[in-house]
């Protein structure tokens, strides 16, 4: 016997009251209490981000790698050492009246640098010294965001877990509600036997987000080097609204201190710098020596001083070398500013899409879902609908609901990578320079 549509709307919300409280989102009480008896370490994103940088070898690789370019400019600042010749030797006569005896002779020569290759060697020097500092600023950028958005990945695979264990929940419980239909005679068989199907897929999804959240926790313990707490657990949502700066300002903070732009300009003052050592090389510098030569009756003094002139060479090949690279280099800094502005306007209209999305599916599409679910359950419950109705109305509320979880992730992925961009992830060198 069929019920009227008016009767069977206001059977819907008593009928359905004990199926849908497990799947109704202001039952949080619970799940706050299961949190608060959680045993695993909590940890926030600076946490979490202060964890992986004190062990990342990335990272620490890059500090080593500036260690290096310091002991480069002690190496340009050293000044030539002196060179010291000695030597001795037998006179023996060999015409009447001539002396003979023992003969000794020593040299001290020392290089004076021209002074214009001296400074742009050192400057060379220090402008790779500032390329490796902003080397370290790079990876330390890099890594920020790539622990935030791992942490993001991971508050993603959580959210599709709960969200496939909420979906096998109600599967089964519609399940058992076929079967005592079934049983009954209500309903045919073939009902059981598709419902039992869902709820075999609706597990394998249960054990495949499960899965998923392991793998994302490995990623994070990957980027520590496994030094991770054993149990932890992060005290961040995928609902946490990102605050911005509006995209002009984000823009002027990537020109002046997005590291990659910082690393490529200290590129070009080093290749400037090496491209005046070329020039300056043409005349390496003045050698002043002094030598004194004892002879059995004589003794002789004399100062010299020796300047090579670049008439064969004139270091033209390291002069256009440099000259070549360092137009290079301005080539590859302007590109990297107007691309940087590119993607920082990409990020941006991701960033603003991925809110419209998540507006129109949770004010929209979710509740209409869930009432579509709810009106399919009453309506099968009471006869009006068959078992494939209830089970397309359950399909499409997971789906919008999966939908909602990808679109908060690409509004945190997209706000993490305007951060980037904007060189907001460049930390202080004392959160990084603890030892593990």
């Amino acid at each position: 016997m069929k019920l009227p549509l008016q009767r069977l709307a206001l059977l819907v919300p008593m009928a359905l009251m004990p199926l849908f409280v497990h799947a109704q989102p202001a039952q949080t009480i619970p799940v706050l209490m299961a949190q608060e008896a959680d045993p695993r370490e909590l940890l926030s994103l600076a946490d979490l981000v202060s964890l992986v940088q004190r062990h990342n070898p990335q990272l620490r690789a890059s500090l080593q790698a500036r260690d290096a370019a310091t002991a480069g400019v002690l190496g340009a600042a050293a000044r030539p050492n002196p060179s010291l010749e000695a030597g001795t030797g037998q006179a023996r006569a060999r015409v009447p009246g001539t002396a003979s005896g023992t003969l000794f002779s020593w040299s001290l020569a020392q290089t004076i640098e021209n002074p214009a290759l001296r400074e742009a060697r050192i400057d060379g020097a220090r402008f790779g010294l500032q390329g490796s500092q902003h080397q370290v600023t790079v990876a330390t950028s890099e890594l920020v965001a790539q622990v935030r958005l791992r942490a993001y990945e991971l508050l993603l695979q959580q959210e599709e877990a709960a969200a496939a264990a909420d979906a096998l929940t109600l599967l089964e419980q519609i399940r058992d509600r076929v079967r005592i239909r079934v049983q009954s005679g209500e309903a045919p068989r073939y009902e059981s036997i598709k419902a039992d199907a869902e709820v075999v897929t609706a597990r394998l999804r249960a054990d495949s987000a499960r899965l998923g959240v392991d793998q994302a926790r490995l990623a994070i313990n990957r980027l520590a080097a496994g030094q991770l707490p054993a149990r932890w657990r992060l005290a961040a949502s995928l609902s946490d609204a990102p605050v911005l700066p509006p995209l002009a300002q984000l823009q002027s903070e990537a020109q002046d201190r997005n590291p990659e732009l910082a690393v490529l300009q200290a590129n070009v003052a080093r290749i400037e710098a090496r491209l005046k050592e070329a020039r300056a090389s043409r005349y390496p510098g003045v050698e002043l020596r002094y030598s004194e030569h004892r002879e059995v009756d004589t003794r002789q003094h004399m100062l010299s001083m020796g300047v090579r002139l670049p008439l064969l060479d004139q270091r033209r090949g390291p002069i256009d070398e440099a000259a070549a690279e360092l137009a290079r280099a301005k080539t590859l800094l302007e590109g990297r500013k107007t691309e940087l502005a590119m993607q920082l306007s990409s990020s941006a209209a991701a960033l603003e899409m991925a809110r419209l999305k998540i507006d129109a599916l949770s004010r929209g599409a979710q509740p209409d879902a869930e009432a579509a679910l709810r009106v399919a359950q009453a309506a099968y419950r009471f006869g009006e609908r068959g078992i494939l109705d209830v089970l397309d109305a359950q399909r499409l509320l997971r789906s919008v609901r999966a939908d909602l979880i990808d679109a908060r992730f690409r509004l945190q992925a997209a706000a993490v990578e305007l951060e980037f961009l904007a060189g907001r992830f460049s930390l202080p060198e004392s959160m990084i320079s603890g030892k593990p």
